[in-house]
């Protein structure tokens, strides 16, 4: 894969695509702090094709604060590569300046003081603003939703993702793709994808009996737009089976499926489509492995891996598009597609700020009816925080230190395992914990926290098969999500190493003492993927162990040493 720079390059002298981001304008009027809406949006029209992109919604309606991760590491061919850059180094790598709106949108550092500052983001409402003023300059502009949307607060999992339908139909998407949406249960998801005015997308959803494509979720839609005609082939999470319970829905079987996607690309360009766009959920990793594999995409949208890039990433031909997560972006992309080919592109990523946006009355009004009936118990103070309560990052979170805490308390263990998911919202220092807020970090359709007995190997066996779904150098061997998050158990992981071997030094913290591979342990977690799982929701056991604290503390978790960066 070409840098960026010998992309622009290279393109410019050979006339071939023709790239350009709104990102160096936005940093400019970023670094004078003085935003406006009209500021941040403002966007000069290209070509005859617009697309707007969404992604990893996480049932979050309202504004919140998200903080990004510190650490995003990157193995084999993507080691040093984005969107593992993180910090000062990601800012270098954009120009963004410090202190600005930039540097808060897309970087973890001096976060609790930006924050401050500047105020949440996200919020549906403030999305639609965004997505009406697009279309206000590009009436056919293609809106698309990348998945895991109707899944991850208090109102979604009350709803069963009712809310979400209700409020994301306001928001009128021409298509959209899946992966967290599956664990509310296949008749439910069927109950759903039925009733929706628009197309619900995945070439590599299959039943899993004849492992044939599945009828209920049409490979690919094409649309006439700008004079274009347009192929949107959906890409779902390619380990749903592996990732999530399995028998919540056993007619579906999924993977990656290059050769169903290589025929889906050849077979939509045999219907006249002169652009090809993939609505993914692979993970940003699997979309470039992919794009270099599958040939005939124009564009990917890539979703799953929740990574905000202020300009798209090529490989050969193909761009791909990372729009972040939780609401806090937005991305438009304008293509200029002539003679059956992409010739160019301008892409911005827009920053959902919730201050400086307004929302739209509309979908405000449809978004509180939604969270009418729940406003009280969502409003409850259940605790304080003083730390900064985040969950991002490849090896522990400040919020997954609580709810370890809280397992290790409420369920006497000796240690706890909490699952390396990414989505979840921010809360700064000082602020009340409510219930609202308890559920965005633990909200699921199989939530029990469970406790049982397992040995020292065991628990080895546990911890470098998690490494390896993180850290194998081939992304068609990372399966989703971040290291397992330990409560009471520290260690050492070599991420260079190979399989079965990467993890050492493992550690009882309460008493210093070397795990014994024989010795039986005391194990608290919650999310398993079996069935039967029994023990209360991981909601109650948290909010019972912040009350009891009354205000809670997250202090610097140093547990886990990193060595072969």
């Amino acid at each position: 894969m070409i840098s960026r720079r010998d992309f622009l390059q290279t393109s410019m002298a050979a006339s071939a695509i023709l790239g350009a981001s709104g990102f160096g304008q936005w940093a400019r009027i970023a670094a004078q702090q003085a935003l406006t809406q009209d500021q941040l949006l403002e966007f000069d029209s290209f070509g005859n094709v617009s697309l707007i992109h969404i992604t990893d919604i996480h049932a979050q309606l309202k504004p919140i604060y998200f903080r990004e991760p510190s650490v995003n590491l990157g193995v084999g061919p993507n080691k040093g590569e984005v969107p593992h850059v993180t910090g000062a180094d990601f800012r270098r790598m954009y120009g963004i300046d410090d202190g600005s709106y930039a540097h808060y949108a897309l970087s973890s550092g001096d976060f609790t003081a930006l924050a401050k500052g500047y105020g949440r983001v996200g919020g549906l409402d403030r999305v639609a603003t965004v997505i009406n003023q697009i279309r206000a300059d590009r009436p056919d502009a293609l809106l698309l939703d990348g998945g895991d949307t109707w899944h991850g607060s208090y109102t979604c999992h009350h709803t069963e993702g009712q809310d979400m339908v209700t409020v994301m139909n306001a928001l009128k998407p021409d298509a959209m793709t899946f992966h967290w949406e599956f664990t509310l249960g296949s008749e439910r998801v069927a109950e759903i994808v039925e009733g929706l005015p628009f197309a619900a997308l995945g070439q590599n959803i299959f039943d899993a009996e004849w492992d044939e494509p599945a009828e209920l979720f049409p490979p690919y839609k094409m649309f006439e737009r700008g004079g274009v005609q347009i192929a949107v082939i959906g890409q779902a999470f390619p380990y749903m089976p592996i990732a999530n319970p399995g028998w919540m829905f056993p007619e579906y079987s999924f993977g990656i499926r290059d050769e169903h996607m290589q025929q889906m690309v050849d077979e939509v360009r045999s219907k006249g489509a002169e652009l090809v766009l993939c609505l993914s959920h692979n993970g940003f990793d699997v979309d470039k492995k992919m794009a270099g594999i599958v040939t005939g995409i124009d564009v990917i949208l890539s979703g799953h891996t929740h990574d905000a890039l202020p300009e798209p990433v090529l490989v050969g031909e193909t761009i791909i598009v990372a729009s972040g997560s939780n609401g806090k972006f937005a991305s438009r992309v304008d293509l200029d597609v002539r003679d059956g080919r992409m010739m160019g592109f301008r892409h911005k990523l827009i920053p959902i700020l919730s201050d400086v946006i307004t929302p739209d009355p509309e979908v405000a009004a449809v978004i509180d009816e939604v969270r009418a009936p729940h406003e009280e118990a969502l409003a409850e103070v259940i605790g304080k925080t003083d730390s900064l309560l985040y969950r991002r990052g490849n090896f522990n979170g400040t919020w997954d230190d609580v709810i370890c805490d809280a397992l290790l308390s409420e369920r006497e263990a000796d240690i706890a395992l909490s699952p390396g998911v990414r989505w979840g919202p921010s809360l700064l220092p000082g602020q009340d914990i409510t219930r609202e807020d308890i559920w965005g970090v633990t909200s699921m359709s199989y939530p029990a926290a469970y406790r049982t007995e397992m040995t020292g190997e065991y628990l080895h066996i546990v911890l470098e098969d998690v490494a390896d779904n993180l850290f194998n150098p081939d992304p068609y061997y990372q399966q989703g999500g971040d290291m397992v998050r330990t409560g009471g158990l520290g260690y050492r992981i070599d991420i260079s190493k190979p399989q079965g071997s990467r993890i050492s030094n493992m550690t009882l913290l309460k008493t210093g003492e070397q795990i014994d591979p024989a010795k039986t342990y005391q194990v608290a977690g919650w999310a398993s993927v079996n069935e039967g799982t029994e023990g209360p929701p991981i909601w109650d056991v948290v909010e019972a162990h912040i009350r009891k604290q009354g205000t809670v503390s997250a202090p610097e978790n140093n547990s886990v040493e990193v060595v072969g960066l």
